[in-house]
């Protein structure tokens, strides 16, 4: 196929022009790097099969050749206010991805009858009061809080997704996306996995806000990318959770990357830190994904980070 993937060079975005590039398919990707770093994108020049446009999804797309799919990956994602990435400081650009670009990249799947795929999150569940969180779960979501940018948006996403599908026929997917790490992640992205990481690299205690008591669910990205290719290839049409159900406190991730790093400066408590709104508990229901996808997780958390920390011992100097 030939293969539209907005959004590029992101963290996820690189990973699955890879994966799809190394399945045989041209690859078409598209970023305007607000979030994202032509650095993740840099050991695909060359490539016969791969060619970028630089654009912001949020103005009119125009392809010049005809693809096959279409799958809309560009937002900023990272909730921290204290990343110049993190959604709270780009609501604007924000809440265009999610309403004009899915619109816009939703026309070029009509135009070309190309199959379309979502990247939603499970942030459409809000601070969820189901747990763990099925797709059936309409959710629990502060429109006007400082995370509604991202979480409406998104949901907006979802809305129009399905509006395409039963009023055009659009042959679309909907992937709700959980907590994903691996490397690639961007330094400054402001979330508890690049944060315990850079902290325990420089021997540094790990903050933890709170008593450490909530909790997240931790996806290597090699696992999320299977999940959605192989969701793109079904013909699936709902949203599908993709996301790892194994639940760990934040206290318990940050013991976990200590050890890891033998980093014997320990933990420190702030009573203050967590952003409006943020979750106190997230964990996928992924039944449907092993149903209809035969999907699940299968890199254990230990093993990923290994790998991630490497990323980031790396992208520090430190080797």
């Amino acid at each position: 196929m030939r293969i539209l993937i907005t959004g590029a060079a992101g963290f996820l975005g690189s990973h699955l022009c890879d994966r799809l590039l190394a399945e045989g398919h041209d690859v078409i990707g598209m970023d305007n790097f607000i979030t994202g770093s032509p650095e993740n994108l840099a050991h695909l020049a060359g490539n016969e099969h791969f060619s970028f446009i630089r654009h912001d999804v949020s103005n009119f797309i125009f392809v010049p050749k005809e693809v096959d799919a279409v799958l809309h990956f560009a937002s900023p994602a990272s909730p921290n206010p204290t990343s110049p990435f993190g959604y709270v400081n780009l609501p604007i650009q924000t809440m265009k991805a999610g309403a004009l670009g899915t619109h816009n990249t939703l026309g070029v799947a009509r135009k070309f009858g190309a199959r379309y795929l979502l990247a939603s999150t499970s942030e459409i569940y809000g601070d969820p009061l189901e747990h763990p969180q099925k797709e059936t779960y309409w959710g629990h979501v502060d429109p006007i809080g400082v995370r509604s940018v991202y979480d409406e948006a998104k949901r907006f996403a979802e809305a129009l997704t399905m509006a395409y599908h039963r009023f055009h026929g659009i042959d679309t997917r909907i992937v709700r996306i959980f907590n994903t790490y691996g490397p690639r992640m961007h330094l400054e992205d402001g979330r508890v996995v690049p944060n315990f990481i850079q902290q325990a690299l420089r021997g540094e205690p790990l903050t933890v806000y709170g008593d450490g008591s909530q909790t997240r669910s931790f996806c290597y990205v090699d696992d999320l990318i299977e999940g959605i290719v192989r969701l793109l290839y079904s013909d699936e049409h709902l949203p599908v959770n993709l996301g790892n159900p194994q639940e760990t406190s934040i206290l318990e991730f940050a013991e976990v990357i200590n050890r890891i790093v033998g980093n014997k400066a320990g933990i420190i408590f702030q009573p203050k830190g967590r952003l409006e709104g943020d979750p106190q508990r997230r964990q996928p229901d992924i039944q449907r994904a092993k149903e209809i996808l035969g999907w699940e997780p299968q890199v254990e958390l230990e093993d990923g980070l290994r790998e991630t920390i490497a990323y980031f011992r790396y992208k520090m100097g430190l080797e």
